[in-house]
């Protein structure tokens, strides 16, 4: 059995939502799982984990700098333990584009990245227009218009594949 923290970096809640898939699933399996936001890893002590899953959600191009500095801080433990980490991006819908090897945010993290996850994963996020203030929603919708994705502000558009986050979870849990 072991003892597995699953570490999120989020905007709007998709990439907690499927950490939480993610968990239950190891959970399923045997392992106990800990769930703590990027800025409560800080102060969990990393070694006392045997697995540890990274996850982090794109806005505007960009992964937030805080997840950047935590691994250049805990890079060395990362890399001492069975890892893995995965984006989550609403470019990812593309099927061209939703691979660690097509991704354009898979390749930017690891071409920034002290650490060199294990496993690695891309998941399709999610467009929640109701609930984006007005810049955001006027960014994004602008963002979607240019590459053809949805653009009625008064929808939500969930493009994450559950089935994909399953297979994850398990291949991350048999390691």
């Amino acid at each position: 059995m072991s003892n597995t923290l699953v570490i999120y970096s989020t905007v709007d809640g998709q990439t907690k939502a499927i950490c939480e898939q993610v968990r239950k699933i190891n959970q399923e399996l045997g392992a106990t799982v800990t769930l703590a936001s990027l800025d409560e890893a800080e102060s969990l002590g990393l070694a006392q984990f045997d697995k540890i899953l990274v996850a982090a959600s794109i806005r505007y191009g960009k992964h937030r700098p805080e997840l950047y500095q935590f691994i250049n801080r805990h890079h060395a433990v990362l890399d001492a333990k069975k890892n893995a980490f995965f984006t989550v991006n609403v470019v990812a819908r593309k099927p061209e584009k939703n691979t660690p090897e097509t991704n354009p945010y898979v390749k930017k993290f690891l071409a920034l990245s002290l650490w060199q996850p294990q496993q690695l994963a891309v998941f399709a996020g999610k467009i929640d227009y109701p609930k984006y203030r007005l810049f955001d929603k006027t960014m994004i919708r602008f963002i979607m218009w240019m590459t053809k994705g949805p653009t009625d502000t008064s929808g939500t558009f969930e493009f994450t594949d559950w089935t994909k986050v399953d297979e994850f979870a398990r291949a991350f849990a048999e390691r």
